[in-house]
Protein backbone atom coordinates (compact mmCIF):
# COMPACT_ATOMS: atom_id res chain seq x y z
CA UNK A 1 0.00 0.00 0.00
CA UNK A 2 1.52 3.48 -0.97
CA UNK A 3 2.48 5.60 1.81
CA UNK A 4 1.45 8.45 -0.45
CA UNK A 5 1.16 9.57 -4.07
CA UNK A 6 3.15 12.57 -4.30
CA UNK A 7 1.74 14.55 -7.19
CA UNK A 8 -1.27 12.37 -7.74
CA UNK A 9 -5.23 13.09 -6.93
CA UNK A 10 -4.29 10.75 -3.44
CA UNK A 11 -1.20 13.13 -2.11
CA UNK A 12 -1.15 13.59 1.52
CA UNK A 13 1.34 16.64 0.58
CA UNK A 14 1.22 20.48 2.09
CA UNK A 15 0.01 21.49 -1.52
CA UNK A 16 -1.57 19.38 -4.91
CA UNK A 17 0.93 18.94 -7.22
CA UNK A 18 1.14 18.36 -11.09
CA UNK A 19 1.67 15.01 -12.08
CA UNK A 20 4.48 16.16 -14.31
CA UNK A 21 7.23 19.26 -13.52
CA UNK A 22 10.48 20.60 -15.36
CA UNK A 23 14.05 18.68 -15.72
CA UNK A 24 17.01 20.15 -17.48
CA UNK A 25 18.62 17.46 -19.06
CA UNK A 26 22.00 17.22 -20.78
CA UNK A 27 21.80 17.25 -24.39
CA UNK A 28 25.60 17.74 -25.61
CA UNK A 29 28.60 19.29 -24.92
CA UNK A 30 27.58 23.26 -23.65
CA UNK A 31 24.12 22.04 -24.01
CA UNK A 32 20.91 21.69 -21.73
CA UNK A 33 17.20 21.25 -22.91
CA UNK A 34 14.27 22.07 -20.43
CA UNK A 35 11.75 19.00 -20.86
CA UNK A 36 8.68 17.92 -19.14
CA UNK A 37 8.75 14.37 -16.90
CA UNK A 38 6.95 12.52 -14.41
CA UNK A 39 6.80 14.16 -10.92
CA UNK A 40 8.00 11.80 -8.48
CA UNK A 41 6.01 10.71 -5.51
CA UNK A 42 6.59 8.80 -2.12
CA UNK A 43 6.56 5.06 -2.13
CA UNK A 44 8.78 3.59 0.55
CA UNK A 45 8.49 5.13 4.25
CA UNK A 46 12.03 6.11 4.22
CA UNK A 47 11.65 8.64 0.79
CA UNK A 48 11.15 12.29 0.69
CA UNK A 49 10.22 14.65 -1.90
CA UNK A 50 12.53 17.93 -1.98
CA UNK A 51 11.52 20.94 -4.01
CA UNK A 52 15.16 22.12 -4.90
CA UNK A 53 15.64 25.67 -3.74
CA UNK A 54 19.02 26.46 -5.14
CA UNK A 55 21.34 24.36 -7.29
CA UNK A 56 24.93 24.91 -8.27
CA UNK A 57 27.00 24.18 -10.97
CA UNK A 58 30.07 21.44 -9.70
CA UNK A 59 33.19 21.49 -11.12
CA UNK A 60 32.19 18.27 -12.65
CA UNK A 61 29.43 19.63 -14.50
CA UNK A 62 31.43 22.29 -16.06
CA UNK A 63 33.74 18.77 -17.47
CA UNK A 64 30.27 17.22 -18.75
CA UNK A 65 29.55 20.73 -20.58
CA UNK A 66 32.92 21.00 -22.07
CA UNK A 67 33.09 17.43 -23.14
CA UNK A 68 36.00 16.33 -21.04
CA UNK A 69 33.89 13.76 -18.88
CA UNK A 70 31.03 11.28 -21.30
CA UNK A 71 27.10 11.51 -20.20
CA UNK A 72 24.55 10.23 -22.57
CA UNK A 73 22.15 12.48 -24.21
CA UNK A 74 18.98 13.39 -22.10
CA UNK A 75 20.18 12.69 -19.02
CA UNK A 76 19.34 14.83 -16.35
CA UNK A 77 21.92 17.01 -14.74
CA UNK A 78 22.73 19.07 -11.64
CA UNK A 79 23.46 17.28 -8.12
CA UNK A 80 24.57 20.35 -5.84
CA UNK A 81 21.30 20.91 -4.28
CA UNK A 82 19.85 23.02 -1.31
CA UNK A 83 16.23 21.92 -1.35
CA UNK A 84 13.36 22.38 1.05
CA UNK A 85 11.40 19.12 2.00
CA UNK A 86 7.74 19.14 0.93
CA UNK A 87 6.47 15.67 1.57
CA UNK A 88 8.00 12.60 3.87
CA UNK A 89 7.61 8.99 4.24
CA UNK A 90 6.76 8.09 8.17
CA UNK A 91 10.13 6.56 8.99
CA UNK A 92 11.60 10.35 7.57
CA UNK A 93 9.52 11.74 9.65
CA UNK A 94 11.53 11.27 12.84
CA UNK A 95 14.15 13.20 11.75
CA UNK A 96 12.54 15.99 10.04
CA UNK A 97 9.32 17.69 8.72
CA UNK A 98 7.72 19.75 5.86
CA UNK A 99 9.40 22.84 4.93
CA UNK A 100 12.29 21.97 6.28
CA UNK A 101 15.31 23.11 4.23
CA UNK A 102 17.94 20.38 4.35
CA UNK A 103 20.94 19.65 2.04
CA UNK A 104 20.71 16.57 -0.09
CA UNK A 105 23.95 14.64 -0.58
CA UNK A 106 24.92 14.29 -4.27
CA UNK A 107 25.68 10.77 -3.99
CA UNK A 108 22.94 7.97 -3.35
CA UNK A 109 23.84 6.31 -0.19
CA UNK A 110 21.67 3.91 2.39
CA UNK A 111 23.08 5.11 5.18
CA UNK A 112 23.49 1.11 6.99
CA UNK A 113 25.08 -0.95 4.40
CA UNK A 114 28.71 -1.87 5.60
CA UNK A 115 30.31 1.10 3.42
CA UNK A 116 27.95 3.46 4.70
CA UNK A 117 28.55 2.75 8.55
CA UNK A 118 32.32 3.36 7.95
CA UNK A 119 32.10 6.35 6.83
CA UNK A 120 32.43 5.37 2.47
CA UNK A 121 29.11 6.06 1.41
CA UNK A 122 30.53 6.89 -2.06
CA UNK A 123 30.34 3.65 -2.13
CA UNK A 124 27.07 2.44 -1.14
CA UNK A 125 26.27 -1.11 -1.61
CA UNK A 126 22.13 -1.22 -1.49
CA UNK A 127 22.84 0.95 -5.06
CA UNK A 128 24.23 0.39 -8.09
CA UNK A 129 28.00 1.54 -7.74
CA UNK A 130 28.74 5.26 -7.86
CA UNK A 131 24.54 6.29 -7.95
CA UNK A 132 24.10 10.09 -7.89
CA UNK A 133 21.92 12.69 -8.94
CA UNK A 134 22.68 14.17 -12.45
CA UNK A 135 25.83 12.46 -13.38
CA UNK A 136 24.37 9.72 -15.71
CA UNK A 137 24.61 7.16 -13.73
CA UNK A 138 22.92 4.01 -12.67
CA UNK A 139 19.71 4.19 -10.99
CA UNK A 140 16.97 7.04 -12.77
CA UNK A 141 17.26 8.94 -9.80
CA UNK A 142 16.83 12.38 -12.05
CA UNK A 143 18.80 15.23 -11.68
CA UNK A 144 19.10 18.51 -9.60
CA UNK A 145 17.99 21.38 -12.24
CA UNK A 146 14.63 19.88 -11.47
CA UNK A 147 11.60 21.22 -9.70
CA UNK A 148 11.40 18.16 -7.45
CA UNK A 149 13.35 15.52 -6.35
CA UNK A 150 12.99 12.07 -4.81
CA UNK A 151 15.59 11.16 -1.63
CA UNK A 152 15.25 7.76 -1.74
CA UNK A 153 17.00 7.29 1.69
CA UNK A 154 15.43 10.55 3.13
CA UNK A 155 17.50 10.00 6.87
CA UNK A 156 20.77 9.30 5.71
CA UNK A 157 21.29 11.28 2.52
CA UNK A 158 19.56 14.94 4.17
CA UNK A 159 21.25 17.19 6.25
CA UNK A 160 19.24 20.13 7.73
CA UNK A 161 20.64 23.85 6.55
CA UNK A 162 21.17 25.91 9.64
CA UNK A 163 18.50 28.81 9.91
CA UNK A 164 20.87 31.72 10.05
CA UNK A 165 22.55 30.53 6.42
CA UNK A 166 21.12 31.58 2.86
CA UNK A 167 20.74 28.61 1.03
CA UNK A 168 21.80 30.94 -2.32
CA UNK A 169 25.17 32.06 -0.14
CA UNK A 170 26.08 28.77 0.82
CA UNK A 171 25.50 26.07 -1.67
CA UNK A 172 28.73 25.58 -2.17
CA UNK A 173 28.57 23.58 1.34
CA UNK A 174 26.18 21.30 -0.27
CA UNK A 175 28.89 19.51 -2.29
CA UNK A 176 32.14 20.83 -3.11
CA UNK A 177 33.68 22.54 -0.04
CA UNK A 178 32.60 19.01 1.25
CA UNK A 179 34.92 17.33 -1.55
CA UNK A 180 37.42 20.08 -0.43
CA UNK A 181 37.40 19.52 2.90
CA UNK A 182 38.38 15.92 2.85
CA UNK A 183 41.71 16.71 1.19
CA UNK A 184 42.79 19.21 4.33
CA UNK A 185 40.37 18.64 7.19
CA UNK A 186 41.84 14.84 8.10
CA UNK A 187 45.46 15.74 7.45
CA UNK A 188 45.35 19.50 9.72
CA UNK A 189 43.71 17.07 12.74
CA UNK A 190 46.53 14.55 12.41
CA UNK A 191 49.35 17.53 11.49
CA UNK A 192 48.43 21.07 12.93
CA UNK A 193 50.08 23.73 11.92
CA UNK A 194 51.07 21.88 8.23
CA UNK A 195 52.22 23.28 4.94
CA UNK A 196 49.91 23.33 2.20
CA UNK A 197 50.20 22.78 -1.79
CA UNK A 198 47.36 23.27 -3.56
CA UNK A 199 47.61 22.44 -7.91
CA UNK A 200 44.71 24.13 -9.21
CA UNK A 201 43.37 24.13 -12.43
CA UNK A 202 40.98 21.32 -14.10
CA UNK A 203 38.67 21.45 -11.10
CA UNK A 204 39.32 24.79 -9.42
CA UNK A 205 36.49 25.85 -6.87
CA UNK A 206 37.31 22.51 -5.27
CA UNK A 207 41.05 23.37 -5.27
CA UNK A 208 40.00 26.99 -4.33
CA UNK A 209 37.99 25.43 -1.49
CA UNK A 210 40.54 23.05 0.16
CA UNK A 211 43.12 26.11 0.27
CA UNK A 212 40.96 27.98 2.19
CA UNK A 213 39.70 25.39 3.91
CA UNK A 214 43.18 24.98 5.06
CA UNK A 215 43.96 28.78 6.00
CA UNK A 216 40.87 28.38 7.82
CA UNK A 217 41.81 24.84 9.72
CA UNK A 218 45.32 25.87 11.17
CA UNK A 219 47.55 25.20 8.22
CA UNK A 220 51.23 27.07 8.94
CA UNK A 221 51.11 28.19 5.00
CA UNK A 222 49.30 27.69 1.91
CA UNK A 223 50.31 27.81 -1.67
CA UNK A 224 47.72 27.73 -4.24
CA UNK A 225 49.32 26.77 -7.98
CA UNK A 226 46.92 27.23 -10.79
CA UNK A 227 47.72 28.90 -14.77
CA UNK A 228 44.74 30.83 -15.42
CA UNK A 229 45.31 34.30 -13.31
CA UNK A 230 41.27 34.62 -12.65
CA UNK A 231 41.60 31.37 -10.42
CA UNK A 232 44.31 32.95 -8.60
CA UNK A 233 42.21 36.23 -8.10
CA UNK A 234 40.11 34.15 -6.57
CA UNK A 235 41.91 32.24 -3.93
CA UNK A 236 43.81 34.82 -2.87
CA UNK A 237 40.39 36.38 -1.66
CA UNK A 238 41.11 33.76 0.99
CA UNK A 239 44.24 35.28 1.61
CA UNK A 240 46.74 32.33 0.41
CA UNK A 241 49.90 32.53 -1.42
CA UNK A 242 49.56 31.81 -5.02
CA UNK A 243 51.41 31.08 -8.37
CA UNK A 244 51.20 30.32 -11.99
CA UNK A 245 53.09 26.90 -11.95
CA UNK A 246 54.56 24.49 -8.87
CA UNK A 247 57.57 24.63 -11.76
CA UNK A 248 59.34 27.14 -9.66
CA UNK A 249 59.28 25.60 -6.21
CA UNK A 250 63.04 23.72 -5.35
CA UNK A 251 62.51 19.95 -5.67
CA UNK A 252 63.21 20.15 -1.99
CA UNK A 253 60.31 18.15 -0.01
CA UNK A 254 58.82 21.21 1.58
CA UNK A 255 54.95 20.82 2.44
CA UNK A 256 52.84 18.16 4.65
CA UNK A 257 49.77 17.79 2.67
CA UNK A 258 49.29 18.78 -1.13
CA UNK A 259 45.81 18.32 -3.15
CA UNK A 260 46.02 17.90 -6.89
CA UNK A 261 42.89 19.43 -8.68
CA UNK A 262 45.22 20.53 -11.68
CA UNK A 263 43.95 16.73 -13.74
CA UNK A 264 48.60 17.53 -14.69
CA UNK A 265 50.13 14.70 -14.57
CA UNK A 266 53.21 16.49 -15.06
CA UNK A 267 52.06 18.48 -11.63
CA UNK A 268 51.12 15.02 -9.96
CA UNK A 269 54.27 14.01 -10.32
CA UNK A 270 56.01 17.11 -9.17
CA UNK A 271 53.94 16.42 -6.08
CA UNK A 272 55.85 13.48 -5.01
CA UNK A 273 58.81 15.50 -5.24
CA UNK A 274 57.44 18.57 -3.16
CA UNK A 275 55.46 15.99 -0.33
CA UNK A 276 57.86 15.37 2.93
CA UNK A 277 58.28 12.28 4.09
CA UNK A 278 55.01 10.56 5.70
CA UNK A 279 53.00 13.80 3.93
CA UNK A 280 49.60 12.86 1.99
CA UNK A 281 48.77 13.67 -1.57
CA UNK A 282 44.97 13.90 -2.27
CA UNK A 283 43.72 14.16 -5.93
CA UNK A 284 40.21 15.03 -6.47
CA UNK A 285 40.12 15.77 -9.50
CA UNK A 286 39.67 13.14 -12.56
CA UNK A 287 42.77 11.60 -14.03
CA UNK A 288 42.53 11.77 -17.49
CA UNK A 289 46.15 11.12 -18.26
CA UNK A 290 47.86 8.31 -18.56
CA UNK A 291 51.86 8.09 -17.56
CA UNK A 292 54.18 6.00 -14.59
CA UNK A 293 54.35 7.79 -11.12
CA UNK A 294 57.07 7.81 -9.28
CA UNK A 295 56.29 5.31 -6.67
CA UNK A 296 59.17 4.25 -5.13
CA UNK A 297 59.64 7.57 -4.14
CA UNK A 298 56.17 7.69 -2.33
CA UNK A 299 57.14 4.52 -0.93
CA UNK A 300 60.65 5.74 0.41
CA UNK A 301 58.90 8.71 2.04
CA UNK A 302 56.17 7.08 3.35
CA UNK A 303 53.61 8.88 1.87
CA UNK A 304 50.02 8.80 1.90
CA UNK A 305 47.94 8.69 -1.41
CA UNK A 306 44.64 8.64 -1.83
CA UNK A 307 42.79 9.45 -5.57
CA UNK A 308 39.17 9.01 -5.84
CA UNK A 309 35.76 10.30 -5.45
CA UNK A 310 34.92 11.53 -2.47
CA UNK A 311 32.17 10.22 0.45
CA UNK A 312 29.68 13.24 -0.34
CA UNK A 313 27.81 12.98 2.99
CA UNK A 314 30.31 12.37 5.13
CA UNK A 315 31.82 15.47 4.01
CA UNK A 316 29.01 18.14 4.57
CA UNK A 317 28.74 18.55 8.43
CA UNK A 318 32.35 19.34 8.65
CA UNK A 319 32.16 21.39 5.76
CA UNK A 320 29.22 23.53 7.58
CA UNK A 321 31.21 23.68 10.86
CA UNK A 322 34.49 24.98 8.87
CA UNK A 323 32.31 27.88 7.77
CA UNK A 324 30.03 28.39 11.12
CA UNK A 325 32.87 28.40 13.57
CA UNK A 326 35.90 28.79 11.27
CA UNK A 327 35.37 31.71 9.14
CA UNK A 328 35.74 29.44 5.55
CA UNK A 329 33.36 31.59 3.74
CA UNK A 330 32.39 29.48 0.27
CA UNK A 331 30.51 32.64 -1.33
CA UNK A 332 33.61 34.62 -1.86
CA UNK A 333 34.19 32.88 -5.52
CA UNK A 334 30.41 33.25 -6.05
CA UNK A 335 27.49 31.80 -7.19
CA UNK A 336 26.59 33.93 -9.81
CA UNK A 337 22.94 33.20 -9.60
CA UNK A 338 20.73 32.54 -12.17
CA UNK A 339 16.81 31.89 -12.94
CA UNK A 340 15.32 27.90 -13.02
CA UNK A 341 14.77 29.29 -16.86
CA UNK A 342 18.07 30.10 -17.67
CA UNK A 343 19.70 27.48 -15.98
CA UNK A 344 21.20 26.62 -19.79
CA UNK A 345 22.76 29.87 -20.18
CA UNK A 346 23.87 29.37 -16.75
CA UNK A 347 25.54 25.36 -16.91
CA UNK A 348 27.48 26.75 -20.67
CA UNK A 349 28.96 30.22 -18.97
CA UNK A 350 32.17 30.77 -18.34
CA UNK A 351 31.43 32.14 -14.73
CA UNK A 352 34.05 30.32 -12.14
CA UNK A 353 30.87 29.34 -10.28
CA UNK A 354 27.25 29.52 -11.03
CA UNK A 355 24.00 28.67 -9.42
CA UNK A 356 20.37 28.23 -10.46
CA UNK A 357 17.32 29.34 -8.40
CA UNK A 358 14.03 27.66 -8.33
CA UNK A 359 11.29 29.81 -9.01
CA UNK A 360 9.37 31.18 -6.84
CA UNK A 361 6.28 29.08 -5.83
Amino acid sequence: MPISVFGTKQTRGPRMMDPSMRSWVFLEPGKLELREVDTPFIEDENEAIVRPLVMGRCDLDRLYMRGYLPMGSGEPIGHEIIGEIVDLGTLAEAGFARGDRVIVSAQISCGSCDMCRTGNSGRCRSVPFAASYGMGREGGYGGGLSDYIKVPFAKAMMVPLPEQLDAGQSIGLADMASDAWRSVGPPLKERPGASVLVLGGLVPVIGIYAAAIAMRSGAAGVLYCDPDPANREAAALYGVDTASAPDSLSNEPAFDVIVDASGNREWLRKAFELVKPAGTITGVAPDFVSGELPLMQAYQKGVSFELGRPNCREGIPPAISTHLHCGFDPSLVGPRLFSFEEAGEAWASDNLYVAVEASKQ
